[in-house]
């Protein structure tokens, strides 16, 4: 794996296609920084070298094309909303081109003085970036002499910036930045791990959604927890009452044949036994305590219970490798916190025990900074979709661009 440590930027420029996909607030700013934070190392890397820095990002999805932004419209998807705080961690200007491939912005790439940086706009205001449009990356190639795709967010996807630019630069010409390195890094941890035993935590609300993963987790794990709103379309697939619990009835079958193959693998599937169950989807519902074979009509699952909070914390405590992909419930509303916190409780402790912990995903990753522990496991991704993918086993345009496989 070759990385920018390999490099000396000195007089170089580098084209940077970094995860600057931030949320912003109502007055455009940051309201979590956590993807530019993740950036700043390799960005620091090459100006200390001694060069120069062009960042190219999407932020969103915006639906206009380009000449109507230049209007106005949908300025909400700006990049330049995130040039106070750019700014502010790099202690220096950086420079802005508001249209990412036109003469303006290619002059003032080309002009960079060792130690400058420039922001490019938002990607995606050009339909081609997400067609995968040759052109358009070649254009995009001419802003750096060297490629450095540190946007892991993105890698599962065959874009113009994250995977075919990369075609324009000589093999000695590209790498990976050191967050990119980072993911796939701590990723092969869990995948190709000889510590046993390996625990995998899955939550969410379809087993559609995860399927692949967990298939593919079967040649992986000797531990696999379900939680989340697909546990009760196992329970319903063999026989259970799960009153108005969370169910994909075509995927029934799905679940019966996941439990086969994980009992010819020697893998131990671990489903919830009790939730704490409403009559409502709320955080005013009623609630109370019962076991997943027989939750009464008119009340749904929406955390595990306590007899499950125990059960995956002991197999957790007792684990030396653990993934974590997915709450355990609604963790968003308070009264649904205590399952996915209880989880958060025994990844947090089997780490500092010694154990290695990744947490990716989105809500996962929501969750753990919600209750505080991201600092209290061995790494948490910053790729959503694109870690769910790699753990499926498949290849990802944005590490095969690099690494010419």
């Amino acid at each position: 794996m070759k990385t920018l440590q390999e490099i000396n930027f000195k007089n170089l420029r580098a084209l940077i296609r970094v995860d600057f996909n931030v949320p912003l607030n109502e007055k455009h700013e940051i309201s979590d920084t956590t993807r530019i934070d993740a950036a700043l190392p390799s960005i620091k890397k090459i100006l200390k070298d001694g060069g120069s820095v062009v960042l190219m990002s999407h932020l969103g999805r915006p639906k206009l094309e380009f000449q109507s932004v230049k209007l106005g419209a949908e300025d909400k998807y700006s990049l330049r909303h995130l040039l106070p705080y750019l700014k502010k961690v790099l202690n220096q200007e950086v420079f802005f081109a508001d249209d990412c491939v036109s003469e303006e912005a290619f002059s003032t790439s080309k002009s960079l003085q060792k130690g400058e940086v420039l922001l490019l706009e938002n990607l995606r205001f050009y339909p081609e970036e997400t067609q995968g449009d040759e052109d358009f990356a070649q254009l995009l190639a001419q802003h750096g002499h060297i490629y450095v795709n540190d946007a892991f967010g993105t890698a599962h996807r065959a874009h113009a910036s994250t995977t075919i630019v990369a075609h324009s630069f000589a093999e000695s010409d590209k790498c990976f930045g050191f967050l990119m390195a980072a993911e796939i890094e701590n990723a092969n941890k869990v995948l190709r791990s000889t510590d046993k035993p390996v625990t995998a935590i899955l939550g969410g609300a379809k087993v559609s959604d995860k399927i692949k993963i967990i298939e593919n987790l079967l040649d992986v794990a000797d531990n696999i927890i379900i939680g989340g709103g697909m546990a009760y379309t196992f329970f319903k697939a063999q026989g259970g009452q799960i009153g108005n619990s969370l169910v994909e009835e075509d995927k029934t079958q799905l679940a019966l044949e996941i439990l086969e193959k994980a009992k010819s693998k020697n893998v131990k599937i671990l489903l919830p036994a009790d939730s704490l169950v409403a009559d409502a989807f709320s955080n005013d519902a009623n609630t109370k305590i019962a076991l997943n074979t027989d939750i009464e009509n008119g009340w749904m699952g929406l955390d595990i219970g306590p007899l499950a909070q125990k059960e995956f914390a002991s197999c957790i405590m007792a684990s030396k490798i653990i993934l974590w992909n997915g709450p355990m419930g609604v963790f968003e509303m308070s009264k649904f916190q205590q399952g996915t916190k209880a989880i958060a409780d025994a990844v947090a402790a089997a780490t500092s025990n010694g154990a290695f912990s990744l947490v990716g995903g989105g809500d996962s990753v929501a969750a753990v900074n919600l209750f505080g522990y991201n600092e209290k496991v061995s790494y948490v991704s910053t790729g959503g979709g694109a870690m769910l993918e790699y753990f499926e086993g498949k290849t990802l345009p944005g590490i095969a661009a690099i690494e010419e496989i």
